[in-house]
């Protein structure tokens, strides 16, 4: 497996090495301690979450806050989206910028979101199953987010606005400096 740090630091993208012949394919998709040793963190994985959606669907921009801080590993089962991290660590030389990165059941690739950062995807292919570990337990009174679409934040969903399919709670997120502060 190689990880490549993104210019948020923490965030990693992960591409597995592939061995395939005319039978197909085959991949290690998640081993700890490499993945621990190529990040340099000691992230433990204790929660895996799995969504189905159609194209356009929009899931984001949402974390968790404080104790219940999530860290994430994600990718694509079936499909294309592009994934998004916001980093909402205040004291971050980063703060407030994002990465975008198009995951698919072709390419492989996982993204690392460390805690504190916010998290989103949208599908751009006609469906999409997405599978994320998370280094800690859901927890609804922890719930925050922000609009996926706040100008400030400047993010290229890479499909048009028309298509997007929004959830009424996503939909009325604050602004991004609305919630977080440097």
């Amino acid at each position: 497996m190689k990880a490549t740090e993104t210019k948020l630091k923490g965030c990693f993208i992960l591409e597995p090495t592939k061995f395939g012949d005319s039978r197909g394919y085959f991949f290690e998709s998640f081993n700890e301690q490499t993945f621990n040793k190529l990040t340099g963190t000691e992230t433990h994985f204790v929660q895996d979450n799995q969504s189905y959606s159609t194209r356009g669907v929009l899931r984001g921009l949402h974390a968790q806050a404080g104790e219940h801080a999530q860290a994430k590993l994600v990718r694509v089962l079936e499909g294309k989206v592009i994934d998004v991290a916001v980093d909402a660590r205040p004291d971050s030389e980063t703060f407030g910028q994002h990465v975008a990165v198009e995951l698919s059941a072709d390419n492989n690739l996982q993204f690392f979101v460390p805690r504190g950062f916010l998290h989103g995807f949208v599908v751009l292919s006609e469906t999409a199953s997405f599978f994320y570990k998370c280094d800690n337990f859901y927890n609804k009174e922890s719930e925050c987010g922000v609009k996926f679409d706040d100008p400030a934040l400047g993010i290229d969903w890479g499909i048009d606005a028309n298509e997007l399919i929004i959830s009424d709670k996503d939909q009325v997120l604050p602004s991004f400096d609305t919630v977080f502060k440097k």
